[in-house]
């Protein structure tokens, strides 16, 4: 079912975000202490890395979030690894905290404001934002390889890890 505040939210927040990228602000992603962070610096480096778009009040984060957060432990040390970006933004930042910690997502996990995250998105996955949870999978040589918006099963993306690294 559409949840129509949402999408109605996401397009007013999609109009806003193709502002700013005009105006050419860069967005400004922070560590859940508060510290600037940019995500190419966490991209590459040998491993692929899972950018796990979410919000703290999003149905389908919760229910995966739990199952990222096994991926990430089981794959950290050889292959792979998460990072999340949160769209709560700082009036959600106390929301974006409680989830990290229920769901014991150890991994790094940015927040911004969600016009910038979308646009984030949008720039970087080369197609639009529609909504959380999203996913842009790079492989290890930090270039994008794969999108998908909407669940994503981390069994569906280990087949896809060893299907491209066997070629």
């Amino acid at each position: 079912m559409i949840d129509l505040r949402r999408l109605v939210f996401g397009v007013i927040a999609a109009f806003l975000a193709l502002g700013a990228h005009a105006a050419g602000n860069t967005p400004t992603l922070r560590d859940l202490d508060g510290t600037p962070r940019d995500l190419e610096d966490l991209l590459g480096g040998g491993k692929w890395t899972v950018v796990m778009f979410w919000a703290s009040d999003c149905g389908v984060c919760n229910q995966e979030a739990p199952a990222w957060s096994v991926f990430d432990s089981q794959h950290r040390a050889r292959d792979a690894r998460v990072v999340g970006v949160s769209m709560d933004g700082q009036k959600g930042l106390a929301g974006a905290r409680a989830f990290v910690e229920r769901h014991m997502m150890d991994f790094p996990n940015l927040i911004g404001e969600p016009a910038e995250v979308m646009r984030l998105f949008t720039d970087l996955g080369r197609q639009p934002f529609v909504g959380t949870p999203s996913f842009l999978v790079y492989g290890p040589d930090g270039q994008l390889r794969a999108r998908q918006v909407g669940a994503l099963p981390p069994d569906k993306l280990e087949a896809y890890i060893v299907k491209r690294t066997a070629e």
